[in-house]
Order: structure tokens, then sequence, then C-alpha cells
């Protein structure tokens, strides 16, 4: 066993022990006062084994990538590669969420008495609700928002209210929308990785992009559609960054940052991101169109009576008056990595350490190759997390609420060797989280 691989397995090693203390830990505080309000800590879930329609499906579709998907990676044309991907990711996403059933698996994700679904029969006058729409996000307010609405910007709900408007409406349609929107976040990770860093790395992150445990969550929460939104901003960034269409690129680009922070306040850490992608282009010119995309989005909210800044200042307060303002800063500062652990995976884990020290490698040789421009993305989207973690406003629940940070820490997995084997432990990972525990997506 080489000295690489042993080391990468240390760094698995000792994720899982992270895990593993923070259940043994988050058990016992939640026994003793339940300050950490989830059930099955550090996850929000429950422990509930069990199989279902969608377990043969999702065991078929594991054991395929695994033996079939690292040399598709490398023969198929790059456009029937992203095809692939993304109807992998379909299928092991729908096969991951069909365990729990299609009512528990998808159909009543989003109608519970804390989601999306519950709220769109208010937004009959969209202009009357955005103008009220603060003034309900207080715990005691009249008629207070659930906490899922309360919790992000209008634009959340108000993509439910509009396919409500066109005749999708109700959970099933909704949960639809979530993991085909959500799916295509892994194909907007590979065309950047490409653009940024180099085609090859890309072709090897593949089959990961597809089995990362984070599909439990994909399917079925909004979180995974707010992911793919972010995806796209920053793949369209990178596309104008490297020369290709600056100006409709870029302005699109704005657009979507612009309606990524008003899907979710967090988002606005997904500059960080962006920063990386600016500094590894060699066009300025999308900074011409970008600023002007992005300010559509807060422009149409402003006028429409929404003002994001007052939004989240009231939004503080209802955190901590609810389950923020009991839940342990001390436990979930740590434990929340553990999540994050449960999401990517321990070939992430080992792909992260890799892209941490390689720089430093390769700094001593002075030369600058396309890893070191993934590295340097991988470790912007680390960084954001870090933020994020230590903002203390994600306490627990991260495992979706940090999904557009956790896609662009898959990648990683290309610096590793002897993928098939990482693969099963990605896919084992899956299949024993939702098959083991009944989570809250």
């Amino acid at each position: 066993m080489n000295r690489d691989l042993l080391r990468d397995l240390y760094a698995a090693v000792c994720a899982a022990l992270l895990v593993l203390t923070a259940v043994l830990v988050g058990r016992a505080i939640q026994h003793r006062d339940g300050s950490l309000r989830v059930d099955w800590p550090p996850l929000l879930a429950s422990w509930d084994p069990h199989v279902g329609p969608g377990t043969p499906a999702a065991v078929i579709v594991a054991a395929v990538v695994v033996v079939y998907g690292p040399s598709l990676a490398v023969r198929l044309p790059w456009r029937p590669l992203l095809l692939a991907v993304w109807g992998a990711g379909m299928a092991w996403t729908w096969s991951l969420a069909l365990v729990d059933g299609w009512h528990r698996g998808v159909a009543e994700q989003l109608t519970t008495r804390n989601e999306y679904l519950r709220a769109v029969d208010r937004f009959h006058d969209i202009p009357a609700a955005l103008r009220d729409f603060t003034g309900h996000i207080l715990i005691g307010s009249p008629d207070s928002w659930g906490a899922h609405v309360a919790g992000h910007p209008p634009g959340a709900t108000l993509t439910f209210v509009l396919l409500d408007r066109v005749g999708l409406g109700g959970g099933g349609w909704a949960g639809t929308w979530c993991i085909t929107v959500g799916t295509t976040a892994a194909v907007a990770v590979l065309i950047a990785v490409r653009t940024l860093a180099d085609e090859s790395l890309a072709r090897r992150a593949a089959p990961f992009l597809v089995l990362a445990p984070a599909a439990v969550w994909v399917g079925t929460s909004a979180d995974g559609y707010f992911a793919a939104v972010a995806a796209w901003a920053v793949t369209l960034l990178a596309l104008a960054v490297r020369g290709v269409r600056p100006g409709p690129y870029g302005f699109c680009s704005g657009l979507l940052f612009g309606l990524s922070v008003y899907l979710s306040y967090g988002l606005t850490l997904m500059a960080v991101v962006a920063g990386a992608v600016l500094l590894l282009g060699s066009s300025r010119r999308p900074l011409l169109f970008a600023p002007a995309g992005f300010v559509v989005v807060p422009v149409l909210f402003t006028m429409s009576g929404f003002a994001w800044w007052e939004g989240y200042r009231v939004l503080v307060t209802r955190y901590y008056q609810g389950a923020g303002g009991v839940r342990p800063y001390g436990y979930w500062v740590w434990a929340n990595l553990a999540c994050t652990v449960l999401i990517v995976g321990p070939a992430t884990v080992a792909g992260v350490r890799r892209a941490v020290v390689r720089p430093w490698l390769r700094s001593r040789l002075r030369q600058d190759h396309g890893d070191l421009r993934l590295c340097l993305l991988v470790l912007s989207a680390l960084l954001a997390l870090l933020f994020a973690d230590l903002s203390g406003m994600s306490k627990a629940e991260t495992e979706r609420i940090w999904l557009p940070f956790a896609v662009w820490l898959l990648p990683a997995c290309a610096f590793l060797t002897g993928a098939r084997g990482w693969l099963v432990g990605q896919a084992v990972l899956a299949l024993l989280l939702n098959h083991l525990l009944l989570t809250g997506w």
C-alpha cells in the first residue's frame, strides 16, 4: 500500500471517528436535556431500519456506476458524458428517495407543517404577500410563517407558488422539481471543473458526483434545488471569465447569483467560490455584465415590497426564538462538520486532504497545473462552509442546508487513486443512511 493511499485511509478513519463522536456525544446531550432538537444527532433523522420499492434500483444503480462509471467517464464524448451523469444521478437520487416510498419519500416531504407548500395558498396576491412577508417572520406575529418559509427569502416559496400557478401543484410535482433540477448541479460542477482546471480531472470526478451520499437529501429537499441554482451561477461565471461568451454568460451568472440569495440567505457565502473563479479566470469583461444581471432579482423583489436586508434582520431574531436559540453552539460547531462528512462521504474527505496538501507540494516545484486550479476551487467551497459553520446560523440540519457548498467539495475525488474502491464506500454509506434512518427529507 503506497503512502498516499494510507494517508487517505487515515483521513477517512478520522472522519468516521468524528461522526461516531458526534453520534455518541449528541445522544448523551439529547437524552440529558433535549437541547439538540434532533432525534438521531447529528442528523435530523430517526432510527428506522427499512427497505422499500427503491431498494433494488438503488443497489443496481450503485453497482453499475461502481463497475462501469470510471471507464465510461474516460471513454464517452464530453456531451454524452454530461447527459449520462445527469441521467445516472437522477436514477440514483430517485431510487434513494423511493426507498421510503412515493408518499413518504417524495410527495409528502414538502407538505409538512414547516415546509413551503403550506404557504402557497397565502400567495394568491403575490405583490401583497411580498409586501407583508417580513411581518409574518417572527413567532407570535399574526399568521406567522412556518420555519422554512420564515427562514428563507420569499423566492424559495415563490418557486412553488409559480409551479402551482402553471398546474404543477402539490407535493409530488414539488418533489419532482427539486430532484430534476437538483441533480443538474453535478453537470454544472463538471463543466466548471473542465473550464477552470482540466477535462481529465472532470472526467475522474464524474462517477463521484453521481454516487454522492448527498443524493439522500437532494431527494427530496428544496436545498437540492438551491444548490443547482448556485452551481449554475458559478459555472456560467467560470465560462465567462475563461472567455466563453463573457457578455451573455456573465449576465446570466449574475442573474442566477441574484436569484440564489433570494432563495436562501446563506447563499451570500457563494461569493467566496465566485471570488475563486474570478482569480482563476483570464477575462475581466464579465465584471461589466455580471453586476447588471445580479441586480435584476433584488430590484424586482424590492420594488414589490420585500427588503432582503430587513428580512434577514428579523430572521436572526426568529432564529433565536426557535430551535436555534436552544441548540448549543458548542456541540454544533463541530458536529455540523460530522454532518458534512455524511453528505460528501469518505472519498471526498480523502480528496479534500489531497487538495489541502497538494498546493504546498506543488509550490515547492513552482509549477502551475490544472490540479492546483481545482484545489483552489475546492478549498474556496470549504472556506465558505467554515464561515457558515462559525456564524452559528446553521446549527443542525446542515445535511441539507450545506448542499450548495458540498457539491463543490466532491470534485476533490478526482485526486484519488483506486476509484472503484472509493465509489463502493460512497455507495455503501448512502445506502446505509437511507435504509437505517428515516431522514427529515
